[in-house]
């Protein structure tokens, strides 16, 4: 008769298969206050020990590191949770997820990427000049005469130069 001894690695604890919030730092590359704003903002989920410590199961991994690659490229943390949100009972996006967001962020992101270009060249021209010529500047706003046409930087809103 052939008898076999069960060791722990047969048998491991509930939480063997989970991570510390230190852990997930660790391993993420994320401060541990940003991973519980993270948690806060309904990104991630953990689960609490009795002793009411965190624990994430392996996979937070993968969402931390689509959170952090989303949020690199711009994305609006509010998108970031929508998107996660659509996924299949709340699991970490795949390739082919990835693939399906970022074609619908790609509109956005074109138009962000058009605005910077825009800036970084009226930039340029305006640090060329030393700012001698105000009335061309994208950034001046004497007396706030562009108020009347709504909030937030104006000229910076649109594809027209400014008026001469």
């Amino acid at each position: 008769m052939v008898s076999f001894r069960l060791c722990a690695m047969d048998n491991p604890p509930p939480d063997a298969h989970e991570l510390t919030v230190g852990q997930v730092a660790g391993r993420s590359g994320v401060a541990v206050s940003a991973l519980h704003f993270y948690e806060r903002k309904g990104l991630i989920h953990s689960r609490r020990t009795a002793g009411n410590q965190r624990r994430y199961p392996r996979d937070v991994l993968r969402r931390v590191a689509f959170i952090r690659v989303s949020q690199r490229v711009g994305i609006p943390l509010s998108d970031i949770r929508k998107a996660l949100a659509e996924l299949p009972e709340g699991r970490t996006p795949t390739p082919r997820d990835w693939a399906r967001l970022s074609a619908a962020w790609r509109g956005e992101l074109d138009a962000r990427i058009a605005q910077l270009q825009r800036l970084r060249d009226d930039l340029t021209g305006c640090i060329g000049c030393g700012c001698l010529s105000l009335r061309h500047c994208r950034l001046s706003n004497p007396y706030d005469r562009l108020g009347a046409e709504g909030p937030g930087p104006r000229r910076l809103l649109t594809d027209e130069p400014p008026a001469s």
